[in-house]
């Protein structure tokens, strides 16, 4: 793969020459952002209860089950049936969001609650995917 180092910075009015240098890295994508590929899932983030972490409507998640929760990182988990995107705060056994409109969700008892896995990458898509159903 190659990187051409983009710079942004205010007054930008253009990128650099076709020509300058670049360089080489001897890694895939897969390799770059899948660090466990056999216990790695993608999913997709829906809503705006993330965006204060940078995770948007419709970004893309790359979850690593192999990784131990800690707390405060960024998971997926299935509670009452329904995956959610949020901050797990182990310390008061609930769930955060990172955008001040969103209440935390107490992770009561009776509750049916997994952890599914650590967020580990968000990729933001600029153009809709096809791949995505995003025409």
């Amino acid at each position: 793969m190659k990187v051409i180092p983009i710079f942004a910075q205010a007054g930008i009015t253009g990128f650099e020459s076709p020509a300058a240098e670049y360089t080489q890295l001897s890694l895939s994508l897969d390799e770059l952002l899948v660090e466990h590929p056999s216990a790695t899932f993608i999913g997709q983030a829906k809503g705006e209860s993330m965006q204060d972490v940078g995770i948007f409507d419709n970004d893309i998640l790359i979850v690593d089950r192999h990784v131990m929760p800690q707390h405060l990182d960024v998971i997926v988990a299935n509670l009452n049936g329904e995956f959610v995107c949020k901050i797990i705060d182990k310390q008061r056994r609930q769930l955060l969001s990172a955008n001040e409109r969103y209440q935390a969700m107490k992770i009561e008892q009776f509750d049916e609650f997994s952890i599914e896995g650590v967020v580990s990458r968000s990729i933001r898509c600029h153009r809709p995917s096809a791949i995505l159903g995003q025409q």
